[in-house]
């Protein structure tokens, strides 16, 4: 028996990319006002150009590009390219450009990284330069070449290595910078 587009008396009346589900705030019942137990959602159309309520969630941002290796997962001999945001769960061997690098706590990444922000919680071991800020966790451990523009490493994270200081873009040529360096506790 083959069912109809029109399933249950549902019509479509606008792109399914145009929708967006958006939930609403819990209440002190925890799904709303009316107590019941089953959540509450909002569904609206997106117009280009036009910002809604101000409490509401923002829209993913377009264009940007997230790349995830999940647990169990090797990702090896490789260069990353066009990558905004890349999510190391599993190991990673390769070169790569991006604007955000997260290593959680049972990733590694091995190679070469040019990031504007690297947030460690597992491995990292290689040439890592950090244009703006590199983030080390308490679990976090990164070894090899390392510039950074400023570091945050709270206690219990490991940095060892060639470290530098002075990744980010220095506005004025022939002037020093000096290191940033805060310790989280």
């Amino acid at each position: 028996m083959a069912m109809s587009p029109n399933f249950f008396n549902k019509r479509e009346t606008e792109p399914a990319t145009a929708r967006h589900v958006v939930p609403l705030p819990s209440q002190s019942t925890g799904y709303g006002a009316t107590g019941s137990t089953a959540p509450q959602s909002v569904t609206s159309q997106a117009s280009p150009g036009v910002s809604g309520n101000a409490s509401a969630p923002a829209p993913a941002p377009v264009g940007g590009s997230k790349l995830i290796v999940g647990p169990n997962i090797k990702l090896k001999g490789v260069e990353i390219t066009d990558c905004d945001t890349l999510v190391v769960e599993g190991m990673v061997e390769a070169t790569m450009d991006s604007r955000l690098m997260e290593i959680a706590e049972q990733g590694s990444f091995k190679g070469s990284a040019e990031i504007d922000i690297a947030e460690i919680r597992g491995q990292f071991d290689g040439n890592l330069t950090v244009r703006q800020k590199l983030v080390i966790y308490a679990t976090g451990r990164v070894t090899g070449q390392i510039r950074y523009g400023k570091v945050v490493i709270e206690e219990g994270g490991q940095l060892t290595g060639d470290i530098q200081s002075g990744a980010a873009h220095n506005p004025k040529p022939g002037k020093v910078t000096k290191p940033e360096l805060a310790v989280a506790g």
